[in-house]
């Protein structure tokens, strides 16, 4: 469907506003491997939220050991400050111990064959790979031990579960191809590099993780860090990791969570409006909130974000105009809300 200047004035409205009230606060300078983090605020345990952690192998040692760094601190994030129940989280390395799994092609199906038979239509799924990926030209892999998946085989895995939310996190070398094969409704998903010609080691997943236990991350100041911002703030690390050491970029971490398919590097165009209301952390608008006023400010937002989701699905259903008018709309409100949150917590 062809965009309208309307279209493009209410998105470029929006999204200037929220970088005006959602301005995020400079993170730390990082070293090339991010130190380990320190548990934070604990988030109340919730039953809702799964996880699946693939650490693919190495290959050199000095590989082995920063992917096993990042996949242990991505664990105790999600378990000590995020509320993941630890039965939640099915953990896949390239050499098991304490509970995890071999990160084989047959463990991952299997694995995912369980998660059909656990996971509920209200529960949210967030999946991680880290390690290294390969693109032939054709075919985008995640690297296993033995033989790989492909991104159309994990595309068939997901497709499979009965959830409706589902947050995908590809951090391995020339994952920017998981991003066509991936893209559906209700899904996020992140991906290290924006093709499969970027096969260098990517840091984005170390970045990521320093993302997770930072405060400042919480660019919007409302106690949650959602998707997008832990997004933004792992893209900003990493391009600064390669400015600081004059290095030429070769990993450009993309977005893609309105299903067309099409990655992005920051919020626009319409992506990343669901992963700004994803979240990792549990807290409730009260635990999160430092005021009743807040609190409900929070529950607006909630609310706005929501139907502009709906929104978004029934574009197809309603006049351009009808639809643009309504979009503008919900995003000039979006506006004014966060704005107002960003006030309460100067």
């Amino acid at each position: 469907m062809r965009v309208s200047s309307l279209h493009l004035r209410a998105a470029f409205l929006v999204f200037a506003l929220l970088v005006v009230t959602c301005a995020q606060t400079r993170g730390p300078q990082q070293n090339s491997q991010p130190s380990a983090p320190t548990p934070l605020r604990k988030s109340p345990p919730d039953p809702n939220k799964f996880a699946v952690i693939i650490n693919g192998p190495g290959g050199e040692a000095a590989y082995a050991t920063l992917f096993a760094e990042w996949t242990t601190n991505l664990n105790k994030a999600l378990t000590t400050r995020f509320g993941f129940p630890g039965e939640h989280i099915k953990l896949l390395t390239e050499k098991p111990e304490d509970g995890s799994l071999r990160a084989t092609a047959e463990e991952v199906k299997r694995t995912f064959a369980l998660l059909k038979t656990e996971l509920k239509p209200d529960n949210v799924l967030f999946l991680f790979l880290i390690g290294h990926g390969t693109f032939d030209g054709k075919e985008s892999k995640f690297n296993l031990v033995g033989p790989d998946l492909s991104a159309v085989e994990y595309n068939a895995l997901l497709a499979e579960l009965p959830t409706k939310r589902i947050v995908v996190f590809n951090m391995s070398s020339a994952s920017g191809e998981f991003t066509k094969s991936l893209s559906a409704k209700g899904r996020i998903v992140v991906t290290a590099t924006r093709s499969g010609q970027e096969q260098n080691l990517a840091r984005f997943a170390g970045f990521f993780v320093t993302a997770l236990n930072a405060d400042d991350a919480d660019a919007d100041q409302d106690g949650h860090i959602s998707v997008l911002e832990a997004f933004n703030y792992a893209n900003r690390l990493t391009a600064e990791y390669y400015a600081r050491g004059g290095r030429l970029a070769t990993e450009h971490a993309l977005i893609e969570d309105n299903g067309d398919g099409v990655g992005r590097e920051k919020a626009e165009n319409g992506e990343g409006l669901l992963a700004r209301a994803t979240y990792f952390d549990s807290l409730n608008y009260e635990e999160a909130a430092a005021s009743a006023a807040t609190a409900k400010l929070l529950r607006d937002r909630a609310r706005l974000e929501g139907e502009i989701e709906q929104l978004i699905a029934r574009k197809r259903d309603l006049a351009e105009t009808e639809y643009e008018a309504a979009l503008e709309r919900l995003f000039i409100e979006l506006a004014k809300v966060n704005r107002s949150i960003k006030q309460a917590g100067s």
